[in-house]
């Protein structure tokens, strides 16, 4: 199944559900392939991401369609990471903020107990794992987004809002 006959696919889907939930599934893949469909992949590349769209087996009918196609996206967007390098709005910073704020809690966790005496060990470790938390999360914000701002230069970024 070609790009193009995969996003038709799915516009057919939505066209024969109510189901708000099952709907954002679909148009999430209608997104993906329209911004797919834009880009300048080579033969083979767009060979590639053909094959992978085949073992959708579109043919066999589901019982609980969002679920499968849910669990297929997931899977479509892993490929896509994988072989070429695309990824989600966001995943470098949320991703670095994510690890930002678990380092410094650890760090502020730590600076706590060192810094706090006696009954105040319990506050020193409050304040501490509060403000490594904030420190941690803003340095990871500031360098996921600048990750972010670089993979959309390069051309390596997908949205997944449907327009």
């Amino acid at each position: 199944m070609n790009i193009n006959e995969a996003s038709k696919f799915f516009k057919n889907l939505i066209t024969e559900t109510d189901v708000k939930s099952e709907i954002r599934v679909y148009e999430k893949f209608i997104t993906i392939l329209s911004q797919l469909e834009h880009k300048n992949l080579s033969e083979e590349e767009e060979k590639v991401i053909e094959d992978r769209l085949d073992t959708f087996d579109v043919e066999i009918p589901r019982g609980d369609r969002k679920k499968y196609y849910r669990k297929k996206l997931t899977e479509f967007l892993s490929f896509l990471k994988k072989e070429f390098s695309m990824i989600t709005e966001a995943y470098y910073m949320t991703l670095a903020m994510s690890l930002g704020m678990c380092f410094g809690m650890s760090l502020g966790m730590t600076f706590g107990i060192v810094f706090g005496s006696g009954s105040e060990v319990s506050n020193g470790l409050i304040y501490g794992m509060t403000f490594g938390m904030m420190i941690g999360m803003s340095i990871g914000l500031a360098i996921g987004a600048s990750m972010d701002a670089k993979a959309k230069k390069e051309g390596k970024v997908l949205s997944t809002k449907y327009a």
